[in-house]
């Protein structure tokens, strides 16, 4: 086995293990809705990031690429990774008995969800570097306002509690993902 083949082993199992806390907790909620208190603004963060999982997994196929590793690279992902599972572990805590639905301890925890969410765009800045100035510029100019808008986006998410704002970021994120992965991955010819 190549290092390479070795560190998305590595990545894949913290991401299906994010994958797996998304859909377990998607699951509560379909067996039990009354119990966590559904809010709509929290389900559009859970399919946000479930297609956020789905897309780092798919870019980091141009690891591939890299052809010097070092230890510091590989602590890197698995670290990208694990800020990738808290995001996943912060939708669906184990227990949610303190609040009064997941409206109620998504606005009381949204600092730690949006610092790691900025977080994430910030290491994602990193990650793309480390493919190469090659990989880098075929994303385009778009591709770094998209990282500095949602890091703006969550800072301001961290410092607000009006459910007006995150209702109109949760829709915006969706949204956009959606998107920017059509045109990504779906380009017509």
């Amino acid at each position: 086995m190549d290092i390479y083949t070795h560190i998305r082993v590595v990545i894949g199992i913290v991401i299906g293990l994010g994958l797996t806390h998304l859909l377990r907790g998607a699951a509560r909620l379909v067996e039990h809705p009354k119990r966590g208190g559904v809010w709509w603004v929290h389900l559009l963060w859970v399919l946000s990031i479930f297609l956020f999982l789905i897309h780092f997994w798919w870019f980091e196929f141009e690891l591939g690429t890299i052809t010097q590793w070092n230890f510091l690279i590989y602590l890197f992902l698995v670290l990208y990774s694990v800020l990738l599972y808290l995001l996943c572990a912060l939708l669906f805590p184990e227990d949610i008995s303190d609040y009064r639905g997941f409206r109620d301890y998504f606005l009381a925890r949204r600092r730690w969800f949006f610092g790691v969410l900025a977080s994430v765009f910030v290491l994602d800045f990193a990650d793309t570097w480390i493919k190469g100035s090659a990989h880098f510029a075929t994303l385009g100019p778009e591709y770094i306002a998209r990282g500095v808008v949602f890091i703006a986006l969550s800072l301001i998410a961290i410092g607000t509690g009006n459910a007006r704002y995150h209702a109109s970021f949760a829709v915006f994120a969706l949204l956009y993902q959606v998107t920017y992965m059509l045109r990504l991955y779906f380009v017509l010819n």
